[in-house]
């Protein structure tokens, strides 16, 4: 089953200094409908104006994965991490028994990224937070795996979840297959056009996946892909 979401069908609002779109019920929106798909809670699409952010705030027991699309965010967080990753790279807070943390766009442009947040294993154990560069180059053609808490991906962030975070990059009329581990998944083009499975969608749509055992995704223009698999 593959249930296209349109962008115009999201939750979200504008706060100003921060244009957000849900994917799935958070803050304000609420949809009995689309609460969470398999472990994944949370799919944000969010817009920081510049010299703007998110104040420190309080998580736990959950996976918080930030894939930066344009600009790029800073980092601070209770554990004494810092850091600033930049567009197409990624970075992880494992929040466990409990992390403070504070993203800023420092940047003069406004800064594009997708907050993704996915159910742990287990409850507990001690926070953590990194950061690493992705090369789009490295993903041009196929799906690389940016995250994942799945056996064998030892080059991926890590994360404390049967779960795995991709990024692809694809030219126009370009082609990629990738089998999926688990029941649910979720793809969402950072950019441009893509059909899977015959399903089309463009920038900002989610594609809901549940039972296929095999994504044909192609693009019908330059597109930039973000895919989460659930075990």
């Amino acid at each position: 089953m593959i249930e296209l979401r349109p962008f115009a069908s999201l939750g979200g609002a504008n706060h100003g200094w921060l244009d957000t779109r849900h994917h799935f019920s958070f803050a304000d929106y609420r949809d009995p409908e689309r609460v969470h798909w398999g472990k994944l809670r949370v799919w944000n699409d969010d817009l920081i104006a510049a010299g703007t952010g998110f104040d420190p705030h309080p998580h736990q027991d959950m996976e918080i994965i930030t894939y930066v699309r344009e600009g790029a965010i800073t980092h601070q967080d209770s554990l004494g991490n810092s850091g600033r990753t930049e567009a197409g790279d990624v970075q992880v807070m494992s929040a466990g028994t409990g992390i403070r943390h504070a993203e800023y766009n420092r940047e003069n442009v406004p800064t594009r990224l997708f907050q993704i947040w996915i159910f742990p294993d287990a409850k507990g154990g001690a926070p953590s937070w990194d950061t690493r560069p992705f090369p789009k180059g490295d993903r041009a053609g196929a799906f690389v795996t940016l995250a994942s808490g799945l056996p064998g991906d030892k080059d991926a962030l890590p994360i404390r979840t049967s779960a795995r975070v991709l990024g692809a990059t694809l030219k126009a009329g370009q082609q990629v297959e990738y089998r999926l581990a688990g029941n649910h998944a979720y793809l969402v083009p950072a950019t441009g056009k893509i059909a899977v499975n015959g399903v089309e969608a463009a920038m900002g749509d989610g594609i809901a996946i549940e039972d296929e055992r095999v994504l044909h995704v192609t693009a019908s223009e330059d597109a930039e892909l973000v895919l989460v698999d659930t075990v």
